[in-house]
């Protein structure tokens, strides 16, 4: 999908997943001025949601450019996203839970970065949370940092004097922040996708740690969520 692009627009590149906070950080970056090129990665996770809902948001937003990305982590397996194994149902743990997808954020920036280097866009936006979240590694703010001073070093770019900014708006938010901020932007919840485990039907399961997460985010928020769950 294609839309017209401002030559004097500020550009950057959003690591759009289809779920609410990427929903939310994408938003943010138009609501900042910035012509959005949407990078959905279609990681051949185990359900195709994710990737419809990246596609309306996209639309929605006016992305000037979304590609969908194909990239097939099921050759490596390693989580229950990518793997035949079960997600979890019984609510959030202490350890890093097997939803967790080796690398995954590392990897997605990665691609983003190139994208954004090749298209001249300096700031690349990313959804991740470090306080209502799973305990995934690469959600932390050290890692964002990390990431940012990797990519001066990695390109031809940052090499010449042009460094990256990753922006990750929601960082510091709880969940029920990030429900407010889709509330207050004028989105509509149910146009993201946030379950790793949706019924045959099409329902949210409700019960897994991404599900529980959105919920009570809502709940606490006050926010209505017209996503339909089954449990």
């Amino acid at each position: 999908m294609t839309t017209s692009e401002d030559t004097f627009t500020p550009k950057a590149v959003v690591l759009l997943s289809g779920g609410l906070d990427s929903m939310v950080a994408a938003a943010l970056a138009r609501e900042q001025g910035y012509a959005l090129h949407a990078l959905t990665i279609d990681y051949n996770q185990r359900h195709r949601r994710e990737i419809e809902a990246a596609r309306a948001i996209a639309t929605r937003l006016g992305a000037v450019k979304h590609i969908v990305l194909p990239l097939d982590l099921r050759q490596f397996g390693g989580s229950a996203l990518t793997d035949d194994i079960d997600v979890p149902k019984d609510g959030l743990g202490a350890d890093i839970p097997v939803t967790y997808v080796p690398a995954r954020n590392l990897v997605f920036l990665s691609l983003t970065l190139a994208w954004a280097e090749a298209i001249g866009a300096r700031d690349i936006f990313i959804g991740v949370n470090a306080l209502d979240y799973s305990g995934y590694p690469d959600c932390r703010p050290e890692f964002i940092q990390g990431f940012q001073d990797l990519a001066e070093l990695a390109t031809k770019a940052g090499d010449g004097g042009e460094p990256f900014t990753i922006q990750a708006p929601l960082q510091m938010m709880t969940k029920a922040q990030i429900a407010a901020e889709a509330d207050r932007l004028g989105l509509d919840p149910a146009m993201s996708w946030s379950c790793y485990d949706p019924t045959a039907d099409g329902l949210a399961c409700g019960l897994c740690d991404s599900c529980r997460l959105r919920k009570a985010g809502f709940s606490e928020a006050g926010v209505i969520d017209r996503t339909p769950y089954a449990a």
